[in-house]
């Protein structure tokens, strides 16, 4: 069967271009899609400040929001050309890695503290738990000087985004964005299925032991690099 050459000039520039742009934009936003998820879905200090505020219902929405946020705006730094910068101050990351390292420290002990006192950790589901200034300023804490949400958002997604065409960067960064959004609201808000389970004091025992360990070991790990 022969194949007229002019069906591709008789078809109207814009619906060519169009056409060749749309499987490149889907392949950004979902790029930045797995990317995040690869990366995001790792049992760290952030993610078990988030579960845990979730089996609380203290605060979930702020814990989320602020999360997502974060990420979003880091994601767009590394985006727009912060990773380079980074990657060239190696003074900047050990400071950070310190800072990161003390507070890791400090909400293991805390941690550490409540798995040892039995009469603590029998927290209400329902009650009213820690303010609200005071939960933020935690999960800003946890977030902003913990090293590795550097590493993953702005150097190695934000480098990736970065290596994107000039037109299909916002979609990379806004596929990333979506990906921390579909996994911090699951997160914090579905973990609520598992409050029956953690209305047993050994239970919160058992959650507050294992997030004393993951924090002491992340600690470890950063002021080993440095």
């Amino acid at each position: 069967m022969h194949t007229n050459s002019t069906d591709t000039d008789a078809m109207p520039s814009h619906l060519f271009l169009l056409n060749a742009a749309v499987p490149s934009a889907s392949t950004a936003f979902l790029a930045g899609l797995g990317l995040c998820l690869s990366l995001i879905v790792a049992i760290g200090a952030q993610n078990t400040y988030v579960l845990r505020q979730g089996l609380r219902r203290e605060h979930v929405a702020l814990v989320v929001a602020v999360c997502i946020a974060l990420d979003s705006v880091l994601v767009a730094l590394g985006v727009s050309g912060l990773a380079g910068f980074l990657a060239h101050s190696p003074a900047l990351l050990q400071a950070v890695a310190l800072a990161g390292a003390a507070v890791l420290v400090w909400y293991g002990g805390q941690a550490l503290r409540r798995a040892l006192q039995p009469h603590t950790l029998h927290t209400p589901i329902h009650g009213r738990g820690q303010p609200r200034k005071q939960v933020l300023a935690q999960v800003l804490s946890i977030s902003l000087l913990n090293p590795h949400v550097y590493l993953d958002t702005v150097l190695l997604i934000g480098s990736v985004g970065a290596q994107q065409p000039h037109g299909q960067q916002t979609l990379f960064w806004l596929g990333a964005s979506c990906a921390s959004a579909l996994w911090f609201a699951g997160l914090g808000f579905g973990a609520r299925w598992l409050a029956p389970l953690f209305e047993r004091p050994m239970a919160w025992r058992v959650l507050d032991t294992l997030v004393a360990v993951m924090m002491a070991t992340l600690a470890w790990g950063l002021l080993r690099g440095l």
